[in-house]
């Protein structure tokens, strides 16, 4: 009986705000709405007229605010309607929590379209007055959170009257919190469907958006969240932003798509094949700009970014490679295995020919505790993680041996197996890929065996991996003692 009579008393009191001129006592009228409606008995209870009388508020503010012009005096001039209609969003937020029936009332009563109005209007003031129209705009978008939660028909309705421009509009806003808010609601509107319009040319620049903020604000989860649950798992959308991408939003979009891959205790990343697909193929196309690095032609801040995203196409192929069944069919590729070897070949003859960046080095006093080079150079186990991807590609495929062996690989792979500061673990790599290359493979053992024994090999590492080095009139055998688990 008590919220009941709460409610008569309160549809009265917001009912009389249409009849009079905007006093603070209105103000205070709402302030009493939204605290009763965090009590859920109240909050179930609330009636179809109470609300029909809120969105009638909530209009006029909207006319009354569009009618303001956008010089600083008249927005100062209107701060109290300002206020009312942030707290007419926060009773319209506090009324959607956990309760379906009110999400629909809301939804059906129009509330989507005036509230989205008004937001469109706050989101373009540009004024000294600035900081008053943030807190009106954080409430509305919240708001729109709460009504969207769970409620199919409410997220279409919002994506519908939003998307794109009024979206990407808020997610351009200067103020971090109004950002993370309208994050959240398209995080929760989004669904395969919507995720495939955003792959469309005209609608490209917000999914674009998203990324550049999972670059300069990596600490809002919401937009990272979009990236890796939703934007990666479409290899249209993939393939449309990075044809669209800076260099840098290239590598945020790699490091996403590598943390990804290294999920634990998921087998199944949400990747599709045809972004490896796209991603092997963009390395093989475009792997030449790292050897920029070796020439000291990369003075430039763009010719750096070229070679940082061949650093970093590798480095997400070798993970792809390396424990992920889904992506096995990479073996296959047309071009990746050749291309590597070559690379490989490359980067090891420039680095034998004059000292830089590709040379080897045992400067081990660049070495943190931790294992890792302080070093701040690029291309820091670059050529191991060459060699990496061609043992991964070479597991348990003959096809890929044999093609490894006709392109000189094994002995160049071999001429790897020396330790090397600017290739932490390189020997290690070398090891591995000599195993795979020759794992039930005769015509390699047999070539191996012929080859005269070039650097150090880590005997130890060679005997955990299940092989057996014999020194036979100068040349290096290794062979099978046990078969790999």
């Amino acid at each position: 009986m008590a919220a009941t009579t709460d409610n008569m008393d309160i549809s009265a009191s917001i009912a009389g705000i249409l009849k009079e001129e905007h006093c603070p006592e209105h103000l205070q009228v709402l302030k009493t709405f939204t605290t009763a409606l965090r009590d859920k008995e109240y909050r179930d209870a609330v009636k179809e007229e109470v609300l029909s009388s809120l969105l009638q508020v909530l209009s006029r503010l909207c006319d009354e605010l569009h009618a303001v012009s956008c010089d600083d005096q008249d927005l100062q001039s209107v701060a109290l309607q300002l206020q009312l209609t942030t707290e007419c969003f926060r009773a319209q937020r506090n009324t959607c929590v956990e309760s379906d029936r009110n999400q629909s009332l809301l939804r059906e009563l129009g509330f989507i379209d005036v509230s989205l109005k008004l937001l469109d209007f706050l989101q373009t003031r540009h004024s000294a007055s600035r900081d008053g129209i943030f807190e009106p705009l954080r409430c509305g978008i919240q708001f729109l959170g709460n009504l969207s939660v769970g409620n199919q028909m409410c997220k279409d309705d919002i994506w519908r009257l939003s998307f794109p421009n009024l979206l990407m509009q808020l997610l351009s806003v200067g103020d971090e919190k109004t950002v993370n808010y309208a994050s959240m609601v398209l995080h929760t509107c989004l669904d395969e469907a919507k995720v495939e319009e955003l792959s469309d040319l005209q609608n490209i620049q917000l999914a674009l958006r998203v990324m550049e903020l999972c670059r300069t604000h990596p600490d809002l989860d919401w937009t990272v969240l979009i990236a890796t649950q939703f934007f990666l798992k479409s290899s249209a959308l993939v393939e449309s932003m990075y044809s669209g991408m800076s260099h840098h939003e290239r590598l945020t979009l790699l490091e996403l798509l590598f943390a990804q891959l290294q999920e634990e205790d998921s087998e199944e990343c949400g990747i599709p094949p045809d972004v490896a697909r796209f991603v092997a193929t963009s390395f093989v196309k475009g792997c030449g700009a790292v050897l920029t690095l070796a020439t000291g032609s990369a003075s430039s801040d763009e010719v750096l970014q070229e070679a940082m995203i061949v650093i970093s196409l590798l480095d997400v192929l070798c993970e792809m490679t390396s424990d992920h069944k889904q992506f096995k069919f990479l073996q296959e590729h047309p071009d990746l295995l050749v291309t590597t070897v070559e690379l490989l070949k490359q980067v090891h003859t420039i680095g034998k020919a004059s000292k830089n960046v590709f040379s080897a080095a045992q400067n081990f006093s660049s070495l943190g505790g931790d294992g890792d080079p302080s070093s701040h150079s690029p291309v820091i186990s670059f050529k191991a993680h060459l060699i990496r991807l061609i043992g991964n590609l070479c597991y348990s495929n003959t096809d890929n041996q044999n093609k490894v062996s006709e392109l000189e690989g094994i002995p160049l792979i071999l001429d790897n197996c020396n330790i090397d500061s600017n290739n932490p673990f390189i020997s290690q790599w070398a090891i591995f890929a000599v195993r795979n290359l020759l794992e039930h493979n005769k015509k390699n053992q047999e070539q191996v065996a012929a080859l005269e024994r070039r650097g150090t090999t880590d005997y130890s590492a060679l005997k955990e991996l299940g092989f057996e080095v014999e020194q036979r009139d100068g040349g290096l055998l290794l062979k099978t003692v046990r078969k790999d688990s």
